[in-house]
């Protein structure tokens, strides 16, 4: 359980994340009332225990591993193919990540093929159960028509009861609009078939990002985030994350627009059978960081900027990952109908509606717009910063200082903040427990250590 976050870590990651304009300096100063003190890092690392893989239910969404071709049984991974360099790149790279903008698709030191010979085990013996979503829950940027008045601002009663996201419109108008969308963020990672507790990351099958996107004028209250059914789950075949502009890596949306039931049954424990070795085991994802999270525009170039709220201090898993306590990835998506080297891409591609697919007038990358997410199988790659990474994913746009709006990063700090002050007040590192509707029996706890 953690205590009581010292105020050393908001010096600690503000020194760390600083940039040049430090003319901002001091108005960030200022804000540090509303930033907090952070918790100390203090949860236990259990070992997960198998469960059954679970059967019956409604069809639900494949995962990639089953959207690829000879998916049939096996009996243990295969060695891993060397990393095929890719040679296009997209088009909303910048100078930092030395792109020049083409249609062509960038380097990348993966491929689908190493997933899929690395975890095929995982499609094996998962079946999600069928998810009733609650009618009263909506999408992103839909109001509840109860309001009360709190601290001289108008907010939304919560649709579903113990949620802890409000809505205001105090905080809708000042939310800059080059957030193009905010929420939580969750990290997963999956060891290989048999190794209950990776050593180091090549012990790793497969990593994942959940996303729970919140409302533009959303606020966070204090007890879990009640389940709206519209969450994503994104896979890094990769495994690790991207830290400098060297690493170009491709992500996938392998499940949107889910209830966390189904999320939580792909990332549950199985165990199949095979005809040689008999009884296989895949182990459960392990948590490894929460936080929040903002999709940005800082002109012709997005991001995927984050700052995590848990663990409170960055440990050597999240270090070997990749995972900073603040950070950002230039961001751009891939055009499904362009073609892509053998290996680096899905066998199916996003199937975007005709006004999205025009959008990218025939290129073959475009910058990523939060609504390209909400279907299967979209790609997009993830490019590392050298260095201040929140800082320039965060860079205020001229409009929104026109109009008096919040800075980007300003934004997203008191959303931390409230996202802290939720954690202490459930299970400290264990509350994405309570998020997520998990139990520490078939997960094990915030893992910080190998």
């Amino acid at each position: 359980m953690a205590g009581t976050r010292s105020s050393a870590r908001q010096a600690a990651n503000a020194a760390a994340s600083s940039s040049p304009a430090s003319s901002q300096s001091q108005s960030n100063a200022n804000k540090d009332s509303a930033t907090g003190s952070k918790r100390k890092a203090g949860a236990a690392t259990a070992s997960p225990q198998a469960k059954k893989g679970r059967k019956g239910g409604k069809k639900q969404q494949s995962t990639i591993e089953e959207t690829l071709p000879n998916q049939g049984t096996e009996d243990e991974p295969k060695d891993e193919p060397k990393d095929t360099e890719m040679k296009d790149e997209p088009e909303a790279t910048s100078a930092e990540a030395g792109a020049e903008t083409n249609d062509q698709v960038p380097a990348e030191n993966n491929t689908i093929e190493e997933a899929k010979q690395v975890e095929s085990e995982t499609a094996n013996g998962q079946k999600a159960e069928a998810e009733t979503q609650d009618p009263t829950s909506g999408a992103p940027g839909q109001k509840t028509d109860t309001n009360t008045k709190q601290n001289g601002e108008e907010t939304g009663a919560a649709s579903t009861a113990g949620n802890a996201v409000e809505e205001s419109s105090q905080r809708e108008q000042s939310t800059p609009s080059s957030i193009l969308e905010k929420g939580l963020i969750y990290f997963f990672f999956r060891g290989r078939v048999g190794v209950t507790s990776p050593s180091d990351v090549n012990d790793i099958a497969r990593s994942y990002i959940i996303l729970r996107p919140l409302a533009h004028g959303a606020k966070l209250g204090d007890g879990p985030i009640a389940d709206a059914g519209h969450n994503r789950m994104l896979a890094l075949p990769k495994k690790v994350l991207p830290v400098s502009p060297k690493d170009r890596f491709m992500t996938f949306v392998e499940k949107t627009n889910v209830s966390m039931e189904e999320i939580k049954d792909t990332l549950s424990a199985s165990d199949y059978m095979t005809k040689t070795t008999g009884s296989r085991h895949t182990p459960a994802a392990a948590p490894i960081g929460e936080g929040i999270y903002a999709i940005t525009s800082t002109g012709r170039e997005t991001h995927l900027a984050y700052i995590l709220t848990i663990p409170a201090e960055i440990s050597e898993v999240q270090e070997a990952v990749g995972l900073k306590a603040r950070g950002s990835f230039l961001t751009s998506a891939k055009n499904p109908e362009t073609s892509a080297p053998a290996g680096a891409s899905l066998p199916k591609g996003a199937e975007y509606p005709k006004e999205i697919q025009d959008e990218f007038r025939g290129r073959g990358w475009m910058p990523l717009a939060p609504k390209l997410l909400d279907y299967e199988n979209a790609q997009f790659i993830i490019i590392g910063h050298k260095d201040d990474a929140l800082e320039k994913a965060t860079v205020p746009q001229p409009d929104d200082e026109a109009e008096n709006k919040e800075a980007p990063k300003e934004e997203m700090e008191k959303l931390e903040h409230e996202d802290e002050l939720r954690v202490e007040h459930l299970k400290g590192d264990d509350s994405v427990f309570d998020d997520l509707g998990l139990t520490s029996k078939e997960f094990s706890g915030m893992q910080t250590t190998w």
